[in-house]
């Protein structure tokens, strides 16, 4: 499997092979590709510091900070993130991570096979798509319940986020009660306080 993009802001990122392919009906083949921090970099800045993002908290990132919290990220074992394509295209930023190893784990009671969830979809390209939002979803919850372990997804979107608290609701989330998760201040990331809302999806094996 290979991957291919038709931007030349993404050309660079072919050093890392798709981990997840998927045929999405009505929405084209969908990859899930680990980010390069070196490579995406630039990409993923010009998305996050969209006025559209303002709830994903890096709308005053630099490029640089970008590069460094995805190399952060690229460190560790227990966080993940992902460029999703769509026939090539960058069309989102995905990312999972384990909620015992995450400052949720402060604001709820973690279950065994619980991952958490992060997603940025980019700016839509000419005229929106009819049911391309819900296809992406669909793809990304299909690649973490396919790990084996995970019986429960994780999402705490901003609590003002009301598209996508909705957008969860529509596909199969149930919604849990608002959270403060907590600032993190450390030599090598700061993640500030956010008021958010939980919402958790059952796997197959979850309860």
């Amino acid at each position: 499997m290979t991957s291919s993009s038709a931007s030349a802001s993404a050309s660079a990122a072919g050093t890392r092979q798709p981990v997840y392919s998927q045929r999405v009906e009505g929405v084209g083949t969908v990859t899930l590709t680990p980010v390069d921090p070196v490579a995406d970099a630039p990409l993923i800045h010009s998305w996050v510091t969209e006025e559209r993002a303002r709830f994903w908290g890096m709308g005053e990132a630099s490029r640089e900070l970008v590069r460094e919290i995805y190399e952060d990220v690229d460190r560790r074992t227990t966080h993940h993130a992902f460029l999703a394509r769509r026939d090539g295209e960058p069309v989102g930023l995905f990312q999972t991570y384990d909620c015992a190893e995450d400052r949720i784990s402060e604001c709820y009671e973690v279950r065994p096979g619980d991952t958490g969830v992060h997603l940025l979809i980019g700016p839509a390209r000419g005229a929106g798509q009819r049911g391309f939002s819900a296809g992406l979803i669909g793809a990304f919850l299909s690649y973490v319940l396919s790990d084996g372990t995970t019986r429960r997804i994780v999402a705490e979107p901003d609590a003002r986020n009301e598209k996508a608290v909705a957008r969860l609701v529509r596909s199969g989330f149930e919604l849990g009660p608002e959270i403060e998760l907590p600032e993190i201040d450390l030599p090598e990331v700061y993640l500030p306080a956010k008021r958010a809302r939980l919402a958790f999806l059952s796997g197959p094996q979850g309860g």
